[in-house]
């Protein structure tokens, strides 16, 4: 599981492009790269990858076939920045009063879908992006909701259900921290409904549909 709080941008140093598997690599900062071992978790633009190969400070990951369908991870490239988080710890660390903080919304990194980008509005402190949302998942959006867009825990500030279009306001230290900056209209971005929100939808549709169909006779 991971918080949605994106720990660092760093790029693609590598990259094997084969049939319905891509193998790419990352150059880890120090602090991500501690304790980290093989078979463990990494969130790289919203998507949970499992360490393959650590040589030094560059760790490295497969992307599947379904990986590369659902997600932007199929638009990689050399030096390619993408946004990273460690998994979040539970429990009482060491030296530690209490354990690790959730800052943002729990994610899984099992990515739902993308989104394209449809405009901008760039200010001197902040930006503003739009996107589309794909139909089988836009019931699960809310204004003032959460979404997880390219790993990182964002609150969605308008929802247009009418054309299924949603805006999310970005911060100063989010655009510092993240790749938000990076994207132009037409880019793709991952995005991982919230859980929670999911479950409560689909159970009152069930509820509604066996209401309607007389099932709970």
């Amino acid at each position: 599981m991971y918080t949605g709080i994106v720990q660092a941008l760093q790029p693609v140093r590598s990259l094997e492009k084969k049939e319905g598997l891509y193998t790419f690599s990352i150059e880890m900062p120090k602090d991500l790269l501690l304790g980290l071992d093989l078979g463990a978790s990494v969130n790289i633009n919203g998507v949970c990858f499992t360490v393959t190969r650590i040589a030094g400070n560059e760790v490295f990951f497969d992307a599947i076939r379904e990986t590369l369908a659902l997600s932007n991870i199929r638009l990689l490239e050399l030096g390619s920045l993408v946004n990273l988080e460690r998994s979040a710890r539970q429990g009482v660390e060491k030296g530690a009063e209490k354990g690790a903080e959730i800052g943002g919304h729990l994610l899984s990194g099992h990515v739902t879908g993308t989104a394209s980008v449809l405009s901008l509005d760039t200010g001197e402190n902040h930006r503003r992006l739009t996107f589309d949302s794909d139909p089988g998942w836009r019931k699960f959006i809310f204004e003032k909701g959460f979404l997880g867009v390219n790993g990182a825990s964002l609150t969605i500030a308008a929802l247009d259900r009418s054309t299924g279009q949603f805006s999310i306001n970005l911060i100063p230290e989010t655009l510092a921290r993240t790749n938000f900056p990076l994207l132009q209209q037409g880019d793709l971005v991952n995005i991982e409904v919230d859980a929670q929100t999911r479950s409560i939808v689909e159970t009152v549709e069930r509820i509604m549909a066996e209401r309607t169909s007389g099932g709970s006779d």
